[in-house]
């Protein structure tokens, strides 16, 4: 019987056994963390150890370009909860002035007939954001966009501070016994749909989110739908986009009759 140690590079079969170990073990490391990542056709990556690190759970940002860019332009509003909370009396009077141009889509009283949005008591934070976003391209509308085109900051400033100054005025549709819809109060979870009255009332309200009691279904409805489809594109992170692709068309109407008949 051999007396050749076990566990020794002279042994054959033991070096045998490492040699072919080693070699399994580097050609599994070189097929699942290089060849396996740049063989996929829809994975950019810039070379061989952005595939390791890619393989590995650590993606890297390629160092021959920045991050990618929308091909539109984004909201660059910043919403804070203290944005916009103290009204200026000289600012309202001003606002009350300018807003005599927005009387025929938003109402006298900034209570719309036409289906555009109710502004008469709506955040101001709110109503100066959609302004500067139609001024600078994030929200387009054949009226709106020419609208603020001519807006200082100042004159959005001045409207925002004025319509937040009216006193909200309930719909001709106002229904307070209507149950809310589940997925205004609780969501659906499983979608990774939070409920709108966490951002939009009646439970939360959200900084820059509108309060959307009393607005028009068809106004409602309108932007749920340009959300999803993702022709309306100023929200802020896609939250409204993320959330408007995961609803059905009964809860859209749902939501748009509900907000609707609230005050």
């Amino acid at each position: 019987m051999s007396e050749q140690p076990l566990f020794s590079l002279r042994n054959p079969w033991f070096s045998a056994s490492v040699g072919v170990t080693a070699a399994i073990a580097v050609l599994a490391a070189f097929a699942g963390l290089i060849w396996l990542p740049l063989a996929q056709p829809d994975l950019k990556l810039s070379g061989m150890w952005d595939a390791i690190c890619s393989a590995a759970g650590v993606p890297r940002v390629s160092q021959q370009g920045a991050a990618i860019q929308p091909d539109f332009k984004t909201s660059n509003v910043v919403m804070t909860s203290e944005m916009l909370t103290r009204h200026d009396q000289v600012s309202i009077g001003r606002g009350a002035t300018l807003a005599q141009r927005c009387a025929i889509c938003h109402g006298p009283q900034g209570v719309s007939d036409a289906n555009s949005p109710n502004l008469a008591g709506q955040f101001a934070a709110v109503t100066w954001k959609e302004l500067n976003d139609f001024k600078t391209g994030a929200r387009v509308n054949v009226i709106m966009s020419p609208f603020a085109a001519n807006l200082s900051n100042q004159d959005m400033l001045d409207i925002a501070a004025y319509y937040a100054y009216l006193p909200r005025v309930p719909s001709n549709k106002l229904d307070p016994t209507m149950a809310a819809p589940a997925i205004v109060t609780i969501g659906a979870p499983m979608r990774n749909i939070a409920p709108c009255g966490s951002c939009h009332g009646d439970v939360d309200n959200k900084a820059g989110s509108p309060w959307l009691g009393g607005q028009s279904a068809v106004y409602i409805k309108a932007q749920l739908q340009a959300f999803a489809a993702g022709t309306r594109r100023n929200d802020i992170s896609q939250q409204m986009r993320n959330i408007a692709r995961q609803m059905t068309a009964e809860e859209i109407d749902q939501v748009a009759r509900y907000y609707e008949a609230q005050p």
